[in-house]
């Protein structure tokens, strides 16, 4: 997976980030400022490190639908969903955000994914009318919260994503809080894109912040990442992906199957969790570290942030028969729940079970 560094870096006062963000600066000395800018709407952030993937051609809608989780043969341009592929398990391999101009389909994939998610999507063209490019390094993600409409003039991106998150969107369901009461409702997230030779250009002019902003304000949105919150089994439910990136409505796809099974009939192992963590101690969760139902390892958080409102936050996947009102904690570091995803692990929309019919009574006829 290669990596592209950014010209921002050079910029005064420009602290490099690193893991998943690694390209990019993570603040330019001033981060809980940069947040409050970003919030404001007086801020823009480098993702210039995401993978962008384009898929051109007549069948490319319908040729993406049967590939991956989201339902796609009459997506309108301008209209922003995500998509997932996955395996035969369910479990998650690649998550994009997508829109679409007219000509063609544009993927925003994590951060040295670009590469991948192109190589496997060209390995199953078969005979269809499709060309699939990675165009990483011709196009730059920025990033910046836009309620009103006022930065987009000044970055005058070529392709504009609206994150969908938390909104249930079409065939979708939920396995968290109604979408006005999630703790991301009032996140307003794009992404931008620019041709990468004029991203110093675009931002000109524009205060700037770090990929810790931005992360401050993912988290405390619990909206899931590939790069930081997906591992080798996760299944989406567990993240309440299934919002924005799954139609339960289509069929067809690699892993649709495990996806119906675990909707209807079974329940996630797993879930994620926010994590309010007591900032006392003047430390910061890292990913990676354990999470303690008393002397129990019940899981491992995924990302973490100082926010300015909040203080230290993260999010955790952890099982999911954790009682939602028990104690976790985090090394030495107590930490409350905030529950994304419900211990009962059952769908919004979930059918309802089938009555139980005795031995030697015939079922009604229909």
């Amino acid at each position: 997976m290669s990596q592209l560094s950014s010209p921002l870096l050079f910029r005064p006062g420009a602290v490099a980030a690193k893991g998943a963000d690694a390209g990019v600066p993570a603040h330019y000395g001033e981060p809980l400022r940069e947040q409050r800018l970003l919030i404001a709407s007086k801020a823009v952030v480098d993702q210039s490190h995401l993978g962008v993937v384009t898929v051109s051609g007549p069948d490319r809608l319908s040729w993406l639908h049967t590939l991956t989780s989201q339902h796609l043969t009459d997506l309108e341009p301008g209209i922003c969903v995500e998509t997932l592929v996955l395996d035969p398990q369910g479990r998650i391999e690649h998550a994009a955000s997508v829109v679409d101009d007219g000509e063609t389909t544009w993927l925003i994939t994590e951060s040295g994914h670009g590469a991948d998610l192109a190589k496997w999507l060209d390995s199953m063209r078969f005979m269809m009318r499709v060309e699939v490019t990675d165009v990483t390094d011709q196009w730059a993600a920025i990033g910046y919260c836009d309620p009103d409409g006022t930065l987009t003039p000044k970055i005058a991106p070529a392709v504009i994503w609206d994150d969908p998150w938390p909104r249930t969107l079409r065939g979708g369901t939920r396995y968290g809080a109604p979408d006005e009461e999630h703790p991301g409702a009032r996140r307003w997230w794009r992404l931008g894109l620019v041709p990468r030779e004029e991203l110093e250009e675009r931002v000109a002019g524009i205060d700037l912040a770090g990929a810790w902003a931005a992360e401050a304000l993912r988290v405390e949105a619990g909206r899931p990442r590939q790069g930081t919150d997906v591992d080798e089994r996760t299944l989406p439910h567990e993240l309440d992906w299934l919002r924005t990136a799954v139609h339960l409505e289509k069929g067809c796809y690699r892993g649709q199957e495990s996806i119906a099974r675990v909707h209807n009939m079974g329940r996630p192992p797993r879930r994620i969790v926010q994590l309010l963590v007591d900032g006392s101690t003047h430390e910061l969760p890292q990913p990676g570290m354990a999470v303690l139902n008393g002397e129990r390892e019940v899981g491992k958080v995924t990302s973490a942030a100082q926010h300015h409102e909040l203080g230290p936050v993260a999010l955790a996947v952890i099982r999911r028969s954790t009682p939602a009102d028990a104690q976790l904690w985090v090394e030495n570091m107590a930490a409350a729940q905030e529950i994304l995803v419900s211990p009962e692990g059952i769908s919004a929309h979930r059918p309802p079970p089938r009555p139980k019919i005795p031995r030697g009574v015939a079922p009604p006829k229909k």
